[in-house]
């Protein structure tokens, strides 16, 4: 397991970050690798993102000498959603298949977390997040068709897409994480406009699904200093609760959303008029 570390900041300080600076401390360049787990954890809100891609043999989930715990969710929970083939995941024995665009809630307290690829050819690639618990709940497996479709947006403003909620009080019981999948319909860039702040809850945008030759442009920072940062597919961004966390793309996308942090509350935000964004 390679884990990379991100510290919190203050947003005076992004206000002078280069390019270069914005992506050394919001981006995760590279979240797939063959027989590998890439995870990045943030100190804002002590959340861990990244990905699973086992391929050639099983990848159990390990703790790190960052978590100081016996075991990865000795004191957190986890999120999954597969954007691959299809896989495994064994939990403390039991296994559990996981087809393509479904999740899965694991609660703390389960010590041991294997992934692997039913086919090698066309691996699973597990997405995950996990934050801190302070309770454990049932894991629950949330197949695409039991997570919550809100469809949203329109044609015209170029934002028509369906919010799939996975993690969320309508779908299963969790601590603190939320967790979901945005889906752009075709002819629409936009995400998350018009934009909101929610300094109850931090978030992490992986995208993915960004044909080839297209990119997204994630805006960030304060609404009045903002920012924005290149994007290109399966990557992620981590958002802090000051900033917000639009996006557009040269072509339509998918998105993977995961919050954590004060409330569950998933309308439980500070809008912002697009005509006040400077």
């Amino acid at each position: 397991m390679k884990l990379q570390v991100r510290y919190a900041n203050h947003p005076d300080d992004s206000k002078h970050y280069t390019t270069e600076e914005l992506r050394k401390h919001y981006l995760m360049e590279r979240v797939f690798e063959e027989d590998e787990i890439l995870l990045v954890y943030s100190h804002q809100d002590r959340i861990v993102s990244g990905g699973i891609m086992p391929v050639k043999k099983a990848l159990p989930l390990e703790t790190s000498d960052e978590l100081r715990a016996k075991y990865f969710l000795e004191r957190r929970e986890l999120g999954i959603i597969n954007i691959g083939g299809a896989g495994k995941v064994t939990l403390d024995g039991k296994v559990y298949d996981v087809k393509s665009k479904d999740g899965m809630y694991v609660g703390m307290g389960t010590v041991e977390v294997i992934f692997e690829s039913v086919d090698p050819k066309n691996p699973a690639k597990f997405y995950i997040s996990s934050c801190p618990a302070h309770t454990s709940y049932p894991t629950y497996y949330i197949d695409f068709e039991k997570a919550n479709h809100r469809p949203c947006g329109e044609a015209k403003t170029l934002n028509k897409r369906v919010i799939n909620q996975y993690i969320h009080p309508d779908v299963c019981k969790s601590c603190q994480l939320a967790m979901g999948m945005t889906e752009l319909a075709e002819g629409s860039g936009w995400n998350t406009m018009p934009s909101h702040t929610h300094e109850r809850r931090m978030e992490v945008y992986f995208y993915y699904n960004i044909p080839q030759d297209n990119v997204v442009f994630h805006m960030m920072g304060q609404p009045q200093e903002t920012r924005h940062i290149v994007m290109n597919n399966e990557q992620l961004v981590i958002s802090p609760s000051w900033s917000i966390h639009s996006g557009i793309g040269t072509s339509n996308y998918n998105f993977i959303w995961a919050m954590c942090g004060e409330n569950q509350e998933f309308d439980d935000m500070d809008h912002i008029k697009t005509t006040d964004l400077k």
